[in-house]
């Protein structure tokens, strides 16, 4: 996919969000300083939009700082809002990378079903080809079969190796294998599917807990990334999902899926400024091609309705 269709689609998927702040702010004009209820329908408008009070009121204050040329224009209120998100935003755009020495670099994927995890490790496993890294996944979702066949699916189709076992199998035992394997292959990154279920959280946790055992015998360092996929349809309730999996996981850094017409995509800076972890990536559909490293400006921007 080119970087024009890509942003292009990304402006489509956020556009709800867009038209949303855009509609709020619609009629928020004045001199060279915003007055007092002008802020507070600011603030209004970014809650509303999903960016959270706590990104409301940072982008608040900083507009009661600013002073316009003549007067604020909804144009040149909505390029102040995009250079505040981008503010927000840019401390935490990290792309995913491959850097652990021994080989591999093993990165724990983790989220809820149904967040588009299994087809984000695919995606993933694209970017790391792209850049010339040799790859193998590990299905270490044992709770659904549904997981595995579909893991297995992608790997066929990439081109890589996977290391799975039986539905209901042990997860760790698969992590194991599958770094064994890697390291004897001399493969660069590791990618372990895990399971989702938090209704059932002390025993993910402890899933979790027993393959981060593992891993640490065969090196201390590993994992390397612990990468929890958000569904930005989802808006506030991603915020909840991060808290619990930061807890239950250890979470490094975010990936946002499904960032299509449905988006809530006001989220991915509520994350930014309530969490501070890295956002490796974003996705906008369902291609294997259609994930890439996020890139804070353009968010921001399309976020704001400024012309991307």
């Amino acid at each position: 996919m080119s970087a024009e269709n890509w942003t292009s689609r990304l402006m489509g998927g956020l556009a709800k969000t867009s038209e949303r702040l855009a509609g709020n702010l619609s009629g928020i004009t004045g001199a060279a300083r915003l007055t007092e209820d002008q802020l507070d329908e600011l603030e209004d408008a970014l809650i509303l939009s999903d960016l959270g009070p706590r990104a409301a009121a940072r982008i608040r204050g900083a507009m009661a700082q600013r002073r316009f040329e003549g007067s604020a224009g909804e144009n040149a209120i909505r390029e102040a809002v995009a250079e505040e998100i981008a503010a927000i935003l840019r401390p935490v755009a990290k792309p995913l990378e491959v850097t652990a020495f021994p080989r591999p670099h093993v990165v724990l994927v983790i989220g809820v079903n149904g967040s588009g995890k299994t087809t984000t490790i695919a995606k993933l496993a694209h970017l790391f080809q792209e850049e010339d890294y040799a790859v193998m996944l590990a299905a270490g979702d044992t709770f659904r079969a549904a997981a595995i066949g579909q893991l297995g699916v992608w790997a066929d189709r990439l081109g890589v190796p996977i290391v799975k076992g039986p539905e209901g199998g042990d997860p760790a035992a698969i992590v194991f294998d599958a770094v064994k394997s890697a390291s004897e292959r001399g493969t660069d990154a590791l990618i372990v599917d895990t399971a989702g279920r938090l209704q059932n959280k002390r025993e993910l946790m402890d899933e979790l807990a027993k393959i981060h055992r593992v891993l640490g015998r065969l090196n201390p360092a590993a994992p390397h990334d612990v990468v929890l996929v958000l569904d930005a349809t989802n808006g506030q309730n991603a915020l909840a999902q991060i808290e619990t999996f930061k807890e239950v996981a250890g979470v490094t850094g975010l990936v946002m899926t499904k960032l299509d017409g449905t988006a809530r995509g006001g989220v991915l800076v509520a994350a930014a400024e309530q969490y501070g972890l890295p956002i490796h990536a974003i996705g906008v559909g369902e291609r294997i091609d259609d994930l890439r490293p996020f890139d804070p400006d353009l968010v921001a921007r399309v976020i704001a309705g400024v012309q991307a």
